[in-house]
């Protein structure tokens, strides 16, 4: 077993073992405790560990970028509804901004790099700022990428803001081995006939393809619980196009 997942919702972890099963992620162990409840201790002999795993986007993406199951990263989604304009805005006084919880697992662990997201908000960026001040006062290198998901293709907007932090004490991760996907096969397309039209902040209109998520169906109780993963869900793809930057970033400034 070499990776560790966190996921608090039932059905998503039991669809993190059936991704693990189908080895379509890397093998490891998932917990359904609360993050709260997690300790440097229970971490011990895991190289990757996903809190807030989901259903694997992370695992995935790590796979897409060409690293082996085996390389050790820590990845984070925080829980986005404290800062989504779509609920009710607490912030940091949400029970559910557990960003303090993940701080102290990375202040035990130490981990040499850490990838996560956030919903691409003013409240996001100001979240964002936030950590990178704990961050950095750990002794993490810190960068970020406000990305959207239709720009690789896929049928729908989902923009997120990525983040990576390096640990300035072991120095940058540079090699890869393992599958490397190549660019090609990330920058892969949808195909859809249908499109619907996006608006964004700034009044620039873009034509997205419309999800191919089944709608909601009167005696198909199933469909709710994937179409709720599938929104808690980062774009794998996407996701390794961060990855990939952000190493070709590190190796870039990284001492001769």
């Amino acid at each position: 077993m070499t990776a560790y997942y966190n996921e608090i919702d039932p059905y998503a972890a039991q669809w993190l073992r059936n991704l693990i099963d189908g080895g379509h992620i890397a093998s490891g162990d998932v917990d359904e405790r609360s993050i709260v409840d997690v300790r440097a201790d229970d971490l011990r002999g895991y190289d990757q560990c996903h809190f807030f795993a989901g259903i694997g986007g992370w695992s995935r993406g790590l796979r897409l970028a060409g690293w082996d199951d085996n390389a050790p990263a820590f990845t984070a989604s925080c829980p986005c509804q404290p800062l989504s304009g779509a609920g009710k805005r607490k912030g940091h006084a949400d029970e559910r901004h557990l960003w303090p919880a993940f701080y102290r697992i990375v202040a035990e662990c130490s981990p040499s790099i850490i990838f996560g997201e956030q919903v691409a908000s003013a409240d996001g960026r100001e979240w964002l700022a936030g950590i990178r001040a704990d961050l950095e006062v750990l002794g993490y290198a810190c960068g970020a990428s406000d990305l959207c998901a239709a720009g690789i293709g896929a049928p729908q907007i989902r923009q997120r803001i990525y983040w990576v932090a390096y640990s300035t004490r072991g120095g940058p991760r540079t090699a890869q081995s393992g599958n490397c996907a190549t660019e090609a096969e990330i920058r892969r397309s949808h195909p859809t006939s249908s499109y619907r039209r996006f608006t964004d902040g700034f009044g620039n209109s873009y034509r997205v393809p419309k999800p191919d998520v089944p709608f909601v169906v009167n005696g198909f109780p199933d469909i709710l619980g994937r179409i709720r993963a599938f929104g808690n869900a980062i774009d794998p793809h996407l996701a390794a196009q961060f990855i990939i930057a952000a190493d070709e970033a590190a190796t870039l400034k990284a001492p001769a």
